[in-house]
């Protein structure tokens, strides 16, 4: 059996530009997410003195691959069984956020190589690498997704200076437009299923804003979607959404459940820093998510916006 998690203390591991809290923290009740399936836990997959990103669900070799950070000693380790990893890509040069592309891939956001790449997934490694994007003037590309019409979307952070961060889309034939700049530090980003929304999380400002897509890839202006009621300052990282086109956005104290509206639909506390999640499993409601030494799972009702 995997090891049941049923501690909700909420320790706070600071990353990417987050302000130290003060004092006792205060006691907050937020109710269990609808989608959550009943009685779940999250369940310890996989540990190791590492700082894990990057969880994507491949359905065709039904296996997770997530990302494995030790300072610059990057890696994308498979999942092979309880608590059991291999390294599947070495020396990736920083992929960071990962996604299932729409022709089967793993798309990855790559920090070091200021690439975007395209894996396909195979027994003892990638079958097949492509660059998707490149710019060496690039800060540090960080997270990436993909609409049903084939752009793809990514968040380039200036974590440093908060002065040169962007986000970026790719369209369908080649171009590679800037197409938000004033956000501090986007970090996260997912599309809404239907490809009109997209959602960008910032791990300066510690909020989520959600930008109309238009036609030609661009987006409007945006908006704050989300900003809980918390006291918790813990970094906005990656995100997910489910078939119901309600989002999983990990930071400020665990992973946040909102609806399409931007109504909380509750808290999953986790006992570490999350930095992302993902949908995935044989029926598409497992959510994996990837913390600092820790990797866990939680059976969903909903499937992912993919398993739809």
């Amino acid at each position: 059996m995997l090891k049941s998690v049923t501690s909700i203390l909420l320790l706070c591991l600071l990353v990417c530009d987050t302000l130290p809290l003060s004092g006792a923290e205060p006691k907050e009740s937020h109710p269990v997410p609808r989608t959550v399936a009943p009685g779940a836990e999250l369940e310890e997959e996989y540990a190791a003195k590492a700082f894990f990103e990057g969880p994507v669900w491949d359905p065709v070799g039904k296996k997770w691959y997530f990302t494995s950070f030790v300072d610059k000693d990057t890696k994308i380790l498979r999942l092979d069984g309880e608590g059991q990893a291999s390294i599947w890509l070495d020396n990736t040069k920083g992929i960071n956020g990962t996604y299932l592309s729409n022709d089967g891939n793993m798309l990855g956001a790559q920090a070091y190589g200021q690439h975007v790449m395209s894996y396909g997934f195979g027994d003892s490694g990638p079958s097949e690498t492509t660059v998707i994007a490149a710019n060496p003037k690039w800060n540090q590309p960080n997270d990436v997704c993909q609409t049903p019409n084939g752009n793809i979307y990514f968040t380039d952070p200036d974590f440093k200076n908060r002065k040169t961060s962007a986000v970026y889309v790719r369209t369908t034939d080649g171009a590679v437009k800037k197409i938000i700049t004033e956000m501090p530090v986007p970090n996260g980003i997912i599309a809404s299923n239907d490809g009109k929304t997209l959602y960008v999380g910032d791990s300066h400002e510690k909020l989520w804003r959600s930008y109309p897509i238009l036609e030609d890839g661009t987006v409007g202006e945006g908006k704050v979607f989300f900003n809980p009621e918390t006291a918790r300052q813990d970094s906005p990282d990656g995100m997910s959404i489910d078939a119901e086109g309600n989002l999983y956005l990990s930071g400020r104290g665990g992973v946040w459940v909102a609806s399409p509206e931007g109504k909380s639909l509750g808290l999953i506390p986790v006992p570490v820093f999350c930095s992302n999640v993902s949908f995935g499993g044989v029926d598409g409601k497992t959510l994996l998510l990837t913390c600092s030494n820790k990797v866990y799972s939680l059976k969903m009702k909903v499937p992912g916006g993919q398993y739809r």
